[in-house]
């Protein structure tokens, strides 16, 4: 029944072109091609209106490759200005396989993250004493891996942590931090190949090319500050009591990068299969335009919060007040502004760090609790009106697991849950700013020419 239901739409939406083509073939379409949409052309204005409710509710998750079609009502009179705008302009295929290319990476990077976040709560990160850009081959022999080990055996977190460590240990972590390395290394060669090929084939406009060529020189960068992160770790602490561990600032610095590097990617995707946001009436889109006063605040508290969990995990305080919703025994602990200077304390102070975190944990969720109620009142797409309720779902999620984690003294399944929900809460949010972003101004003529 949906195969039969798919393919009446398409077929109508040929019919659709048909009448466009015959249109666009006279003279008085040039000089009016907006009165396509008009009452003179009842019976295709009749077809479209019927595709368009028909496919509106039969696909509202407007990723679906035919739904540039219908969301964008202009298509059907794509001048050659609309085409400039385009970030693929060599056709529906070529579109398709660069946004899948383009996304296939945001899930790498995805990948990474997490990865990267299980390397760091299995104390892996600080195996590997030194690092090369190109990367190298693993011990393969028992001599090379004694030879890491007695590498290993010089870092300060093996003279105060992991004092007596036995190689199949040292060998575990070794290979998760290897792993990470060399994930990070393959997505650049996945990404890099098909880049170079789509240029070689024109799909690429000069826009899209400069924009994917930025990312790709983030990514490079992420290994070095990977690296410099890493770096910190294996220097002496400046006391005898403190446990070695990478700079909190560097570690915010790298997981803020990543994330920046997936916001990029998962944002270039979607304008690249989604040239348009799905708009099928006028209200919808002025009723879009109220939602994104809420929803672009939103976004950049859940990206400040994601920050802050940078920050927590740098200081290891998720180890720190595991009760709630106090901390130990007060609300508020004694000690968020022992530090001096104050803004210090901020960053570096376990009790301030995990406060600032909690706090804006709680923002966060009240906030898109917030967004959730104005959406109900609004007369919305309902790809958006879904996608509203799927953020609402994902935060309270997410709150649910921070606290599951703190009340169970971070164990490495929760505590990487909670890093790849930071991650998925702030996908959704891509998503619904993305889909309420103001149409281009074809689109809003061409739907207020349409018939209600």
């Amino acid at each position: 029944m949906f195969r039969s239901k798919l393919v009446s739409i398409i077929q109508r939406n040929k019919s659709v072109n048909q009448y466009s083509r015959a249109g666009r073939s006279s003279p008085r379409f040039s000089n009016e091609s907006s009165k396509f949409f008009s009452s003179k052309s009842s019976t295709s204005s009749n077809i479209w209106r019927r595709a368009l409710y028909e496919y509106r509710y039969l696909f509202k998750g407007y990723l679906s490759p035919y739904s540039r079609n219908i969301s964008t009502t202009a298509t059907i009179t794509t001048s050659t200005k609309e085409r400039s705008t385009l970030l693929v302009t060599a056709g529906p295929h070529a579109q398709k396989l660069v946004g899948m290319w383009i996304f296939g990476s945001a899930a790498w990077v995805f990948s990474m993250v997490v990865l990267g976040g299980v390397t760091r709560l299995t104390r892996s990160g600080l195996s590997m004493t030194d690092w090369k850009f190109t990367g190298s081959l693993p011990p393969l022999s028992e001599e090379q891996w004694l030879m890491e080990f007695d590498k290993y055996k010089q870092s300060p977190e093996y003279k105060r942590v992991n004092k007596g460590m036995r190689m199949e240990d040292f060998k575990f972590i070794y290979w998760m931090e290897y792993a990470h390395r060399m994930w990070g290394r393959g997505l650049g060669i996945m990404f890099a190949l098909p880049f170079s090929y789509f240029l070689h084939k024109g799909y690429i406009t000069v826009r899209l090319g400069v924009r994917l060529s930025a990312l790709f020189a983030l990514g490079a960068g992420q290994g070095l500050i990977g690296w410099w992160m890493v770096k910190s770790g294996l220097e002496e602490p400046e006391s005898e009591y403190v446990q070695p561990r990478v700079s909190p600032y560097r570690l915010a610095a790298h997981l803020t990068s990543a994330f920046g590097i997936y916001c990029g990617l998962l944002w270039t995707g979607l304008s690249v299969v989604m040239p348009e946001p799905p708009a099928g009436s006028v209200v919808w889109i002025r009723e879009a335009a109220k939602l994104k006063r809420l929803a672009l605040p939103v976004g950049f508290l859940v990206g400040i919060t994601a920050i802050s969990g940078a920050f927590v995990a740098g200081n290891d305080a998720g180890h720190a007040y595991n009760t709630f919703p106090k901390m130990g025994d007060t609300w508020i602990p004694d000690d968020i502004f022992s530090m001096k200077p104050l803004l210090r304390n901020f960053f570096e102070n376990t009790s301030t760090v995990q406060l600032d975190h909690r706090i804006l944990a709680t923002a966060t969720l009240l906030s898109i609790g917030t967004l959730w109620c104005a959406s109900r009142r609004l007369d919305l797409h309902p790809a958006v009106r879904s996608l509203v309720g799927s953020t609402m779902g994902m935060a309270a999620l997410q709150v649910t697991l921070g606290i599951s984690t703190l009340l169970s003294y971070v164990p490495v399944s929760l505590g990487s849950a909670h890093q790849a929900g930071a991650l998925t809460l702030l996908t959704l949010v891509i998503f619904l700013n993305h889909s309420i972003r103001r149409p281009s101004a074809s689109l809003v003529k061409a739907l207020r020419s349409t018939p209600a």
